[in-house]
Order: structure tokens, then C-alpha cells, then sequence
């Protein structure tokens, strides 16, 4: 690797760690209106609550691969177990404690052994999935979306996501988001991001010959 490739990379690298803080920090002043009990609301991630789903995020975000591998150790490499091991921890006593300590990793850059885009896309995904069951609505920038969903599109990485979209041809209606071939499925990027991470729900968003398929695979196994 060159030295002008090495310094292209580290640029790469600072931009998407602007843009996990970024959308870190939308989604806690998002946040900071909901009760108790809207906490407690079901996320769109199956079998946890909003506030699980936040203490989720902050568990990815105190993690180093370090302490990764010694939670996979301890779980038996029961990889679920890990997460909920986690998770548990950052929980904290009340929801006002969930939201305080979301907000203390805000500007963060402890990640466990996955790519820096990768915690991007949870950093959307997971804030989606709190957000919706709670009528919240955010713009994203089109291009920290798009960025996501093409990692998604050729990633199966912490969720199939790749395989969930083969042999369909996905195009975005607000931005320059294309990929594959096939039956087409069209909406907006964060849509058709969300549905290629399995949440069927935003598929009632989608249009095209392919949206029934895509539908079906976002089911439950």
C-alpha cells in the first residue's frame, strides 16, 4: 500500500467515525422526550424492547475486540448469549440511565472485530428500529444511506443481507443507490436498507415486481 492509498484510508476511516457520531447524537436528542414507558415500547428487532435496543448499541460501542473474544469465551461461543451478556450491562437501573449512558459513548471509537461501516449500519439499522415503534422520524443524508446500503448489498456480515437481495435489482428513488439485477424492487435508500436487513415492515414501502420475493425472505426462518 502506497502512502497516498494508506492516507485515502485513514480519511475513509475518519469520515465514517464522523458519521457514527453524527447519527449517534441525532438519535439521543431524539430520545430525550420518550416515558418509561415508550421505552419499554417492542422494537423492530425481535424480542427486544426500545431500551434494550439502545443499550444494545451502547454495549457495541464499549466493546474492543479484546473484551469481545473474552464475552465469546465466557458465552461458550454462544454468540446471542454475548450480545444479551452485553447488552444487560449497559441497561442500567432506569431508562433515564439507558439514555445517559447511550449518551456517554456518543463520541466513541471502541468497536468490536467488525468493520467501521458495519457499525455505521447498526448505528441506522438499530436506530430505526427504536425509532419507528416510537413515531420518530429522521432525514438521514443521502450520502451516509447510501454508503450503508452498499455495504449491505455486498456484506452478509452481523446480518444476511447480501443474500437476502440475490437476483432481485434494487434502485433508490432519492439517490444514486443501485444494485443487481433482476425482478426490480424501488423505493427510498433507507427503505430499501432496512428491508435488506430483514425488517419487513418497510417493505410496505417498496414497489416493483421483486417486493413479494424480498418480502419472503425478510420472514422469520
Amino acid at each position: 500500500m502506497t502512502e497516498r492509498q494508506a492516507s485515502a484510508r485513514i480519511n475513509r476511516g475518519s469520515d465514517t467515525w464522523s458519521r457514527i457520531h453524527a447519527e449517534r447524537a441525532a438519535l439521543a436528542a431524539d430520545l430525550a422526550g420518550l416515558t418509561g414507558q415508550q421505552f419499554a415500547t417492542p422494537s423492530l428487532c425481535t424480542g427486544l424492547t426500545v431500551r434494550e435496543v439502545l443499550a444494545h448499541l451502547t454495549a457495541a460501542a464499549s466493546l474492543n475486540s479484546w473484551r469481545w473474544l473474552a464475552g465469546v469465551i465466557r458465552c461458550g461461543f454462544d454468540f446471542d448469549k454475548q450480545v444479551t451478556m452485553r447488552l444487560n450491562e449497559q441497561l442500567g437501573a432506569t431508562a433515564a440511565e439507558t439514555l445517559d449512558r447511550f449518551r456517554g459513548i456518543v463520541t466513541s471509537r471502541t468497536k468490536p472485530p467488525l468493520p467501521t461501516m458495519a457499525m455505521l449500519g447498526e448505528t441506522i439499522v438499530h436506530g430505526e428500529d427504536i425509532r419507528r415503534p416510537s413515531d420518530i422520524r429522521r432525514t438521514y443524508p443521502i450520502e451516509t444511506i447510501t454508503q450503508v446500503a452498499r455495504y449491505y448489498q455486498g456484506s452478509d456480515q452481523v446480518v444476511v443481507a447480501k443474500g437476502r437481495v440475490r437476483g432481485l435489482r434494487l434502485v433508490a428513488n432519492d439517490g444514486p443507490f443501485t444494485t443487481g439485477s433482476g425482478p426490480l424492487v424501488s423505493g427510498t435508500t433507507l427503505a430499501l436498507t432496512m428491508a435488506m436487513t430483514g425488517r419487513t415492515t418497510y417493505c410496505d414501502e417498496l414497489k416493483g415486481d421483486g417486493v413479494a420475493t424480498l418480502r419472503e425472505r425478510c420472514a422469520p426462518a
